[in-house]
């Protein structure tokens, strides 16, 4: 069964953030340590599949933390493999974040590997600090992308601007993301609160990085002039106005999908939501469809690495986890309501309604500006919590 997610207090946030310095590098700061190679990941030179399943059976079981319930079912599906008792346990990243390093710092390591939607606190915290390291199969090396490599992806998802098509059977009511910000949709855009979502934390960052271009075009567009703003860049515009049109917040994307979606809503809202809600079409009757169409993109991609503890007890279980979600046997129970995985080789197994291009329709994270997140988040938090306010 899946668990809906709780909002994290901006206090935990900050706090895992903190965390990550370990307790030898006081002083330590993803700016100082942006100018440090990334460690880059390791590969077996003699690497043998049979090898590694015999001796992560020697091991006997291992604990990988997920911010996704689906992990729970990968969990099912590899102890099913290869009869090696798995835990997948569903976390938050920045909690996730939070325990791996304490564990590391204390050497009593109970989490093996870990899937991170928070690519930031990866390489510019962990990955340096020595907490949690990549590995990447050999013999499956030709079928990930090089860019995939460090650190390691193992597939991407969406969050998506979603519509109900019972109360909207014409298409989405909102064509422009700008329309967002205008007063007949004030207090009817549904998101997750962003200073518990270190995902959206990471689409404001990177929208203001190499996304302000495609705001000013559509903006052009929609109003028939220029943007002028006495922000930074088009994208602190943008959430600004998004900021204060009074949004509703949430903890999950399980309530999002219900207020949009459900057969009992009422009232046209738009949801931005994960792309895996759309389950609920099919299980609980919804009618949900992301907003095909809208100017300049329906919705954002985001990464979601795997990444094995340095000091995992379980260590040939945990790179035997990393080979089995690499291939379409694992990761299909991650993509299985949309998704595309780190290996180049699998193929996309569904297409949500509404978004039948995964490159052209959706605003894409750039991996080189991973660290560029974490440095910018705590600023654009504040602008967040200062216009919503």
């Amino acid at each position: 069964m899946r668990r809906t997610r709780k909002l994290i207090p901006v206090a935990l946030m900050a706090l895992a953030v903190a965390a990550c310095a370990p307790s030898t590098g006081a002083g330590v700061t993803p700016e100082t340590k942006a100018a440090e190679p990334l460690p880059g990941p390791s590969l077996d030179a003699n690497f043998s599949l049979d090898a590694l399943v015999a001796a992560a059976k020697k091991e006997g079981s291992l604990v990988v933390y997920d911010s996704s319930g689906d992990i729970e079912e990968v969990a099912k599906a590899f102890t099913a493999k290869y009869g090696i008792a798995m835990e997948g346990v569903k976390s938050d990243t920045p909690q996730t974040a939070e325990k791996m390093t304490r564990e590391h710092a204390a050497d009593n390591v109970t989490i093996d590997a870990a899937m991170y939607e928070d690519g930031g606190v990866l390489v510019g915290q962990l990955i340096p600090q020595g907490v949690a390291r990549t590995w990447v199969p050999a013999d499956l090396k030709d079928q990930i992308p090089a860019e995939n490599h460090s650190p390691l992806l193992a597939l991407s998802k969406a969050t998506i601007f979603a519509y109900n098509t019972r109360l909207s059977p014409g298409g989405c009511p909102v064509k422009n993301v700008w329309d967002l910000t205008e007063p007949e949709w004030s207090g009817k855009l549904v998101m997750q609160d962003p200073l518990g979502k270190p995902t959206v934390l990471s689409f404001f960052t990177q929208l203001d990085a190499h996304g302000n271009q495609a705001l000013e075009q559509a903006y052009q567009a929609k109003y028939g002039k220029a943007l002028e703003t006495r922000e930074r860049s088009a994208a602190y515009e943008w959430i600004k106005r998004i900021s204060g049109n009074k949004p509703v917040l949430t903890g999950s994307d399980e309530d999002i999908s219900g207020a949009i979606g459900a057969p009992s809503a009422t009232d046209k809202k738009i949801g931005f939501m994960s792309i895996s809600k759309f389950r609920n079409n099919e299980d609980k009757g919804y009618a949900q469809s992301a907003c095909e169409g809208m100017q300049p993109f329906v919705g954002f991609s985001y990464p979601k690495y795997v990444a094995i503890a340095a000091k995992s007890r379980h260590p040939n279980a945990a790179k035997l986890y990393v080979h089995f979600i690499m291939t379409e046997e694992g990761v299909r129970h991650e993509i299985g309501e949309g998704g595309v995985s780190g290996n180049g080789t699998v193929k996309p197994l569904v297409t949500p309604p509404g978004l039948s291009d995964w490159k052209s329709q959706l605003f894409h994270t750039d991996p080189k500006g991973l660290l560029g997140d974490l440095q910018n988040r705590q600023t654009v938090s504040d602008f967040w919590r200062l216009n919503h306010g």
